[in-house]
């Protein structure tokens, strides 16, 4: 029998800037277009994690423990940022929804209990959303 994959929605608003401090504004703005410039999203976090069922709760995940981890080491840290700025990860990264599923899985992944995560889905947009499955 498989198990069950529950999905844990949560919001947060952080604005980024795509660009090269070493290119020239009109490289950033041919590269990176209108992106090049501070903007900002109201995102979408999708939080999706697998395991056994605990039979005494009938759950997989204990939902107070990852609204949690999710609140302390993702949505405080991303909400209201800009974040290619605040997130010493960010350093030498671009924001990129791509790059940042992988920050908030690692930020999530390393502190999950009782349950696995399976997978990070991030809608920046209303028709743009990246996965990540670590």
């Amino acid at each position: 029998m498989s198990n069950p994959y529950l999905t844990k929605v949560f919001h947060f608003n952080a604005a980024h800037q795509y660009g090269h401090s070493d290119w020239t504004d009109e490289k950033n703005w041919e590269v990176f277009g209108p992106d090049s410039k501070i903007h900002g999203h109201n995102y979408k976090l999708e939080v999706m994690v697998t395991g056994d069922i605990v039979e005494d709760t009938g759950f997989l995940v204990d939902l107070g423990h990852l609204k949690k981890i999710v609140k302390k080491n993702v949505i405080d840290i991303l909400d209201h940022s800009l974040f290619d700025v605040e997130v010493e990860w960010f350093k030498d990264r671009q924001p990129s929804s791509e790059n940042l599923v992988i920050f908030i899985w690692n930020q999530i992944q390393s502190e999950l209990k009782g349950a696995k995560l399976h997978r990070i889905r991030l809608h920046e947009t209303p028709t743009i959303f990246t996965d990540y499955y670590g």
